[in-house]
């Protein structure tokens, strides 16, 4: 099994739990990616049988803009794809993620964790282990 981890983050908030993610799939036996939005080669992401998605919460709860620019690229590609959403925020209530994960599913995509998986700022031992099994998933 081959699992894609493409994340932006600002503050390394999402990219803790871009590896968290990553180790979880690792663990799960899975051949894994794990790259930035703004550096994925959206050819390879595709290939892969679960593609994770993470992205801070920016402005008025929007994706940060290296992840919708790649999210942008892919989203017309995405049906059928298994999808798992991840990302960290400092303000609001998830409304961005909640968003996200309809319009991933209104691509057609089967968005594996539902509403996707939210923290806020720096994750915490416990956000870790809940990053760490949605990578595991599938």
């Amino acid at each position: 099994m081959k699992k894609a981890i493409v994340y932006a983050s600002m503050t390394g908030n999402t990219e803790t739990m871009a590896n968290a993610v990553a180790d979880g799939a690792k663990a799960s036996g899975a051949e894994v990616i794990l790259t930035t939005a703004d550096s994925a080669n959206e050819a390879d992401v595709l290939t892969c049988d679960v593609i994770f998605l993470g992205s801070p919460a920016m402005g008025a709860e929007v994706l940060d803009d290296a992840m919708e620019a790649f999210f942008s690229k892919i989203e017309s590609s995405l049906s059928g794809k298994k999808i798992g959403l991840f990302g960290s925020y400092d303000w609001g209530d998830g409304q961005w993620m909640r968003d996200w994960a309809a319009r991933t599913a209104a691509a057609g995509a089967a968005v594996i964790n539902g509403d996707g998986l939210i923290c806020h700022l720096t994750s915490d031992d416990d956000a870790l282990s809940e990053c760490k099994k949605l990578g595991a998933q599938i």
